[in-house]
């Protein structure tokens, strides 16, 4: 028998073939439902309906290996309460699904314009009371500015309500300001040859800071690259209040207690460079700000910050010189830091340590990472040339209040601000525009308190594939998404540059581009005519021919043209600060005021804020409020990752409920016998704000002090009509969560550092539950056992 090898297998240089009963399409899949990455997939259809899908094993970034999520992806496509057609309902009959009605897009586009003309403009709001709501960083996220600047002429888009934007922009924020980009752990990815790209070097060490990429998979990075890694010789310096399977396999393994991140760094930082463990020539040409970062380490000894963070300081020592010493350092970061007030100084202090051990733009190391082609594509990259006037810009939320938000360091408003608005009418914002987010189940901290916020939006749109408690809750009309495969796309974050086909449709269901043009061409037919944008297609050819480097167009890469591929994937060489190719003005260097990567940052100073990392204890910690320690004695970290779920995602499908059925608190047995909790029974978690129930997990995996809960839980299968919201609120950590503190640099929040205690649930203490309290008591703040205001202004939470 002829044995065909794998490129004659799998069809090389074509998009679709017929295999049996099947027409094969190749394609990239991320989002919905929801991806960081975009991984090679073919997609197997039957009648023209996405019948199955498989791995391809031709496209390098992911060879053929698939994700439990994308496997399923029939059961997400196909689900019975996919939604179909756009649906309106009244707002005094929100909480009530049977309200819905379904009506035509022509009918819902109508319905907005003339909300607009007669609600907003009629009654002289301004359209800075439209407002965008982007879930966490998937291709949606510029399609929302889009709307909210070019549809609708508002600069106000936000990641919801997700106090302190605390997902990548705190890292972000760190990043662009010490040297002027954004790093990422080089495992290959930047050339198509990956691993084995000739100048590549495996990392000596790989540095895995409360993250576990096994499970998360975060941007442009595929979390089986370590066990490859491992394979060719990398060793792991694992630090984490968990034990995982990456722990056990690691060099070096430090658990600390959640909040401490800053403190065990700079004693890194401080033991590396009084040992003299620094690359003195990466020091003294490329880094800026030394000699006062050594002084800023000087007092943090590891014996400080072992006591600090409830660790050994020896194994803080170990670790500093493992980095220090073993070859090149990649730092795959999660969003850990991100999720703590103190999370920028925490991520600066780590940045600092690979700077001053040379571990930036070296093989092996951490690299500065752009889209391929400079398109606008990338997290929340609006579009506003021409549609927003700079009086128009400067009533953006959250510039005025924070100054890294006015010079540009995100492109979004703040949402805290926003929750304060919402809250006291001032400045009033009367209508939202939602799309992939969950909000209150999800991103929101202070559930109770997030809910209530959002239901006094007058005109709240949402779209999405599936009925969410948001939309069950605060919605009036509801827009039906497409699928991945069942839109034309294009995706940049990062590298390769990919194109994606419509290949099937469902119902009425629509792609973000599809509802970016028509939304556009319904409320600002000027400037999308004026650029030619009368489809999808026109949209996303017009994106690319914008982008400086564009290598093809769009139409070339979605047909294939590209040298017979759908995607591009330009070499990129190492030690780019040699040769001019990270400034925009070509000179060497990095893109700072200085040059250098700025360990005493010139940017936080000159716009008053802290220049170097300094370590604050977390808002609610066994040593900033030792009186609310007392009453509840746990440090409570939430939002790990699993391989069933993307955030609040597929918990609908059977076959990730069967393996993970229930939510889950990780306890220590030592504590879990104090407490009286039995493995797999349901506890309360109770805090400051509120409480909710999980199942208790009883490991050694935790240390003693702590617990981890998860995040992202609804029940699809229960009551969707308030009070229920399909359970919305009963498992939801953050009823325990802060909103309207973020960090001082207005990034970062303490939803992995907070208190709490755990006791058994019994039906005594069960006799109202959170969805009840929540919905129909008026919060938890209502109730005297419980300590925040209803309403209170950004700073005054106490």
């Amino acid at each position: 028998m002829e044995q065909k090898n794998l490129e004659e297998l799998y069809h090389k240089g074509e998009l679709e073939w017929e295999e049996g009963e099947y027409t094969v399409c190749r394609g990239f899949q991320w989002t919905p439902p929801g991806c960081h990455n975009s991984c090679g997939i073919l997609y197997y259809l039957k009648d023209g309906v996405m019948d199955h899908a498989e791995g391809d094993p031709l496209f390098p970034y992911n060879n053929g290996r698939l994700c439990a999520r994308c496997l399923n992806l029939h059961e997400a496509g196909y689900q019975e309460n996919r939604l179909k057609y756009p649906l309106l309902r009244k707002k005094e009959d929100r909480g009530n699904i049977d309200a819905f009605e379904r009506i035509s897009w022509d009918e819902a586009l109508d319905y907005i314009a003339n909300y607009v003309k007669n609600e907003i403009d009629g009654k002289g709001y301004g359209r800075e009371s439209i407002f965008g709501m982007v879930g966490t960083g998937r291709n949606i996220c510029w399609q929302v500015p889009w709307i909210i600047n070019n549809a609708f002429g508002s600069p106000n888009t936000f990641c919801a309500l997700f106090s302190g934007d605390s997902c990548a922009v705190p890292r972000t924020a760190a990043t662009v300001a010490l040297m002027g980009g954004y790093p990422v752990s080089d495992f290959g990815q930047f050339n198509e040859q990956m691993m084995d790209y000739p100048d590549f070097t495996v990392p000596g060490t790989i540095l895995i800071w409360g993250a576990n990429p096994l499970r998360s998979n975060a941007d442009c990075f595929q979390g089986f690259w370590i066990t490859d890694a491992m394979k060719r010789g990398s060793q792991l310096v694992v630090i984490d209040p968990m034990i995982n399977w990456m722990s056990a396999k690691a060099a070096v393994q430090i658990q600390i207690r959640p909040g401490t991140d800053a403190a065990v760094a700079m004693a890194m930082n401080h033991v590396i460079m009084e040992e003299d463990l620094y690359d003195h020539e990466f020091v003294e040409k490329w880094c800026y700000g030394f000699d006062e970062w050594r002084e800023r380490c000087s007092e943090w000894t590891p014996e400080k910050a072992a006591e600090v963070a409830w660790c050994d300081a020896d194994d803080i020592r170990k670790a500093a010189r493992f980095i220090a010493t073993n070859g090149a350092c990649a730092a795959p970061f999660g969003v850990s830091n991100d999720q703590k007030r103190n999370g920028v100084a925490a991520y600066q202090s780590i940045f600092n340590m690979l700077a001053i051990t040379g571990n930036y733009e070296n093989p092996g190391g951490n690299t500065i990472a752009y889209d391929p082609w400079g398109t606008v594509m990338s997290y929340v990259a609006g579009w506003d040339e021409g549609v927003l006037t700079p009086e128009m810009k400067a009533k953006r939320l959250g510039d005025k209040e924070f100054p890294l938000h006015s010079v540009g360091f995100s492109a979004l408003g703040q949402p805290d601000i926003l929750m304060k608005a919402l809250e006291t009418n001032n400045p009033p914002m009367r209508m939202s525009f939602c799309m992939g987010t969950n909000p209150f189940v999800n991103m929101a901290p202070d559930a109770s308190r997030a809910y209530h916020a959002l239901m006094n939006v007058d005109f709240a749109i949402a779209c999405d594939y599936r009925m969410t408690p948001y939309i069950a809750g605060c919605v009036d009309l509801v827009l039906p998404i497409a699928m991945n495969w069942e839109r034309n796309t294009l995706r940049c974050w990062f590298t390769p540059m990919r194109a994606n086909r419509k290949i099937s449709t469902y119902y009425e269901a629509k792609s973000d581009e599809e509802i970016v043009v028509l939304l556009g061409n319904k409320m600002n037919p000027e400037f999308f005519q004026s650029k030619g944008i009368s489809t999808d297609m026109d949209m996303l050819e017009y994106i690319v021919q914008q982008a400086p480097n564009h290598t093809w167009s769009f139409q070339d890469l979605y047909d294939g043209k590209a040298d017979g591929k759908n995607y591009d994937w330009p070499d990129r060489p190492y030690y780019q600060y040699k040769t001019g190719g990270l400034r925009p003005d070509g000179q060497p260097g990095f893109a700072t005021a200085t040059g250098r990567i700025e360990l005493w940052c010139t940017m936080f100073s000159n716009l008053g804020l802290e220049p170097m990392p300094k370590y604050e204890e977390p808002a609610e910690s066994p040593v900033s409020t030792p009186e609310l320690f007392e009453k509840f004695p746990l440090v409570l970290t939430t939002g790990a990752r699993n391989f069933e779920f993307f955030h609040s995602e597929q918990r609908e499908q059977a076959h990730m409920r069967a393996t993970y059925p229930d939510p889950r608190v990780r306890i220590n047995p030592e504590d879990a016998k104090e407490l009286g909790v039995s493995d797999n029974t349901w506890v309360w978690i109770e805090g400051k704000r509120g409480r909710c129930r999980q199942r208790a997990l009883i490991t050694e995996g935790i240390m003693k002090g702590v617990v981890e809960a998860d995040h992202g839980w609804w029940f699809p299968e229960q009551d969707g009509n308030a009070p229920h919201l399909f359970g919305a609120f009963d498992s939801n950590i953050n009823n325990l969560t802060e909103n309207c503190n973020p960090g001082p640099y207005s990034f970062g929040a303490d939803f992995r550092s907070t208190l709490c205690k755990i006791y058994p649930c019994t039906p005594e203490n069960s006799a109202v539950m959170p969805g009840t309290e929540v919905v129909v008591n008026g919060g938890f703040t209502k109730n005297p056992e419980y300590g925040n205001p209803a309403v209170a202004a950004y700073g005054e939470q106490q």
